[in-house]
């Protein structure tokens, strides 16, 4: 089968010709309708966050149809539509069974630590295949496995409430999840901060409240629309020291920022005025929980999660095409999101 590979860290992905997946007692083979490139892919290919063993097939947002099923395989069925928990874990030791498998002892992750969705097939097991409804597109099924997932599992990390403002810095794959998720949670006020002014009006479509950080201070424009009371939850989407910085610097008494962005760069921050101060917290997030998908995904049947503008794009499955969206989101000027549809 054709799969498009990272051999070398700093390099352009290759397309190879790869036996097509063998499958275990429990496992499921799944044709890919859809794989989502992430700017975590990006990370990967820069060597930001490694990636073991090489060459790999990247690619964690995936979405599919059910081809063949191991002999033990008793949940899934063939020609069921699938999306796929990015997250292989053992389901045994003691985070799996507390409810936190991203940190599984013996975990691992598609398109990370094992072959992923830039292929034409790939072999899972049984409980990483999710139902995927026939109202969701195989393409928003795919994102919905990484960007929207993070995004819940972010917002559930906040433990935002109801009423609660919300300030959502980058308007990306995740950053559009993660407005109409906090609107979802009962957040009466959600502010989008991007410098893209084509994004902001998409985040406004959303019913978001548009600042716009290349036009102004966004810390600033933050405390004049909060009347100088800042925000009670704050998210940084994109990985930039800056934007660390002011979803911190933005936050209000008891406020949580917390970080999605990967990045290399410190995060500096006055503890006295920016945290003790104001009681605030600074939580890292990581992932999401196989747990959380059915609620997710049931959102998105329902209308309540629309993700029918955050698909911009579509490639085939070809090296030179990946390549050039992920020259694209190194340099933050991709669209909201990109899929390959092989």
């Amino acid at each position: 089968m054709k799969a498009v590979r990272l051999v070398e860290i700093h390099q352009p992905l290759q397309m190879q010709e790869i036996p097509i997946p063998t499958l275990g007692a429990d496992e499921v083979l799944v044709r890919v309708h859809a794989a989502g490139i992430c700017h975590s892919d990006v990370h990967y290919r820069g060597g930001k966050s490694p990636v073991r063993p090489l060459p790999m097939t990247l690619g964690h947002e995936i979405a599919g149809v059910v081809e063949q099923v191991g002999a033990q395989v008793s949940r899934v069925k063939v020609g069921e539509r699938v999306c796929l928990h990015y997250l292989l874990s053992c389901g045994d030791c003691l985070p799996c069974s507390s409810g936190s498998e991203q940190f599984c002892v013996q975990g691992s992750m598609l398109g990370h630590y094992s072959n992923g969705g830039y292929a034409e097939y790939i072999a899972v097991p049984e409980r990483n295949a999710v139902h995927l409804p026939d109202e969701i597109p195989f393409e928003q099924g795919a994102i919905l496995m990484c960007s929207s997932a993070t995004s819940f599992h972010a917002l559930r990390k906040a433990r935002l409430k109801a009423g609660e403002s919300v300030a959502v810095f980058g308007v990306g794959g995740l950053g559009i999840s993660a407005i109409q998720l906090a609107r979802a949670f009962g957040s009466l006020d959600v502010y989008a901060v991007d410098i893209n002014p084509n994004k902001l009006r998409l985040a406004e479509s959303y019913g978001a409240i548009a600042v716009n950080a290349g036009a102004g201070d966004a810390v600033e424009q933050l405390r004049q629309l909060t009347h100088g009371r800042g925000v009670d939850v704050a998210l940084e989407l994109i990985g930039l020291s800056k934007t660390m910085r002011q979803a911190v610097q933005c936050l209000g008494m008891m406020g949580r920022a917390v970080i999605a962005g990967i990045s290399d760069q410190p995060l500096e921050i006055d503890t006295y005025r920016e945290l003790l101060g104001k009681e605030a917290e600074v939580i890292g997030t990581n992932d999401h929980l196989l747990q959380e998908l059915p609620l997710l995904i049931e959102l998105a049947r329902r209308g309540k999660l629309d993700l029918s503008q955050a698909v911009t794009r579509t490639v085939p499955l070809e090296a030179q095409a990946i390549n050039q969206v992920l020259d694209d989101l190194e340099h933050f000027g991709a669209e909201v999101r990109t899929v390959i549809c092989p």
